[in-house]
């Protein structure tokens, strides 16, 4: 596992919704065709007490679903908690022990890894994880 890249996608605050759910599909599929990467791992949306936050990253992760299936794409989706668990240890890790996490196991010398950018990487580290064991198994 080694880090390559990493980033996160902000469309412009002003746009109404359609104009910012469209630039981060387009953004998506930008991406996907450059890095052509096997499947997407998405973390599943934490209902916290803003409902207007939830819904905003359940449309985002609609985008990302939608994205995967134009390019035939498996998604697999984990629990804030399997990530947290798998990335630092312990399910209720803090995001700045996850993020800390992150940046030792892929060796990110940068101090200001994007929150959002480590919250991706940790989800990425957790599907890496689940995808090995489930090689491993099938194997055996």
């Amino acid at each position: 596992m080694s880090f390559v890249s990493s980033g996160v996608i902000v469309p412009d605050r002003r746009l109404s919704l359609a104009f910012r759910l469209n630039f981060i599909h387009q953004e998506l599929l930008r991406l996907v065709d450059y890095w052509k990467p096997e499947d997407i791992a998405v973390e599943e949306p934490f209902v916290s007490q803003n409902p207007r936050t939830a819904i905003a990253i359940g449309q985002a992760q609609a985008i990302v679903l939608v994205v995967a299936a134009s390019r035939d794409m498996e998604v697999s989706r984990y629990t804030p908690r399997e990530v947290k668990h798998v990335v630092s240890g312990y399910g209720n890790s803090s995001k700045d022990q996850v993020k800390l996490s992150v940046r030792m196991q892929l060796e990110i010398k940068d101090h200001d890894l994007e929150e959002d950018a480590a919250d991706a990487l940790a989800v990425a580290i957790c599907h890496i994880q689940a995808r090995t064991e489930k090689r491993i198994i099938a194997q055996s």
